[in-house]
Formats: structure tokens, sequence, C-alpha cells
């Protein structure tokens, strides 16, 4: 065989082998998973999945939001500390490295629970030298919270007395957990701030919830 003939039939071969090459990549595909729930104020991270194509793949945001708090990057990498509850839907695209590039997109729910949530059950009231009233918290998530709540009453001077504390297990999906609380004070304006504290060990993360009378609340001096 002659030279020339020899470098046909090597091209022919390597054709032929591209071909099949060709013809064994998959189409471009997310992987077909749902997001789990996200709680607000705690850290979440995930890697999103492509598959067919040709990698590398680029990720970004087609349409809609992401979760207040949370960021995309270029490989599918979605981080971050969702700041506020409620449900996102939203539409990424992923692109692959072939010429010409292939994209597909798919549609994301995020759905994002609040775990810890702190109310007023009775808002404070002035009950003569007295400011009492009653708070309540609830645990919507799937594990115990270590949970401090302190309650304060700021006067006009902007000196702060204690009128309540707790510090105990609120377990996981605990519901509408009374917290009552009081106490004398002299007279003048105080504006009550009702702080919840919850350490989650296994998340290492830690949870705020505050609340806030609107006005002073007066305790009138007694002639």
């Amino acid at each position: 065989m002659t030279p020339f003939l020899r470098i046909i039939g090597l091209a022919a071969i390597l054709i032929c082998f591209c071909g099949v090459l060709a013809a064994q990549v998959l189409p471009l595909a997310i992987a077909d998973e749902d997001l789990p729930q996200l709680d607000s104020g705690v850290e979440f991270h995930t890697f999103l999945h492509a598959k067919g194509g040709v990698p590398p793949y680029v990720w970004s945001l087609a349409d809609g939001d992401l979760p207040d708090g949370l960021t995309l990057t270029r490989d599918g990498f979605l981080s971050g500390r969702p700041s506020r509850p409620g449900t996102f839907m939203f539409i990424l695209k992923v692109e692959d490295s072939a010429v010409p590039v292939h994209s597909i997109t798919k549609q994301y729910q995020a759905e994002v629970a609040a775990p810890l949530l702190l109310e007023w059950l009775e808002s404070p009231k002035v009950h003569d030298d007295r400011i009492e009233g009653t708070a309540q918290v609830s645990n919507g998530s799937k594990e115990a919270f270590d949970l401090t709540v302190v309650i304060v009453a700021v006067a006009d001077n902007g000196r702060a007395t204690a009128i309540g504390y707790q510090h105990f297990e609120l377990k996981a999906g605990s519901t509408n957990v009374r917290i009552p609380f009081g106490s004398a004070l002299p007279y003048g304006g105080y504006v009550v701030h009702a702080d919840a504290i919850a350490e989650i060990p296994k998340r290492n993360a830690i949870l705020r919830q505050r609340l806030q009378t609107p006005q002073p609340l007066v305790i009138a001096q007694v002639p």
C-alpha cells in the first residue's frame, strides 16, 4: 500500500471514530432534583447538577429572583443565608461547552420556612405601676433549639430593666409556647423589647427575632 493510500485510510478511520463519539454524546439535561426546604436565617448550600452535552457547564439565572440572601455561581453552587420566609419561583439556565453551545432551562421552587417565630400573645400593657404581657415562641424546624428569651423595658433616659427571662430547649415542631413577663417599674415612659435567640448546635447557627412596642408605655406618677 502506498503512503498516500495509507494516509487516506487513517483519515477515514478517524472520521468514523469522531462520528461514533458525536453519536454517543447525550442530550444536555438538568438533573431531576428538587431543592430541600430552606430555613430563614440558616446557612444553606448545594451543588446543582447537569448531565449530557459537553462539560464543563455554565449556570445562570434566566428568570425570576432567587430567595433573598442566596447567590448562584457559574459552576452551579447555590448558597447563602435566606433572609426572609416565603415561596420563591425562578428559572435557571445551564449551557454546555459544545460548538455551537447547547442550553436548557428548568423552573425551581424554593420554600423558605420561618424556623423561629416570636409573637405577642398579650401585648405589653400598664397595670398600675407594672408592665405586663405574654410572648409566645414556635419552632417550625425539624431540630431542637437552645432558646433564650429576654424582655426588657427601656426608659426614656435609655436605662433598660429586665422584666422577663427564660432559657430552655424548644423542641422541634413546638408551637405557641407561652412566656409571661412583668415587673413593677418607676413612673415614666418605657419601650418594651422582646428578643429571642435560638442556637442550633448541629448547624452551628444562631437565629434571632425581636418584637418592640410601637410607642412608649407610660406609668403615671402617683400623687
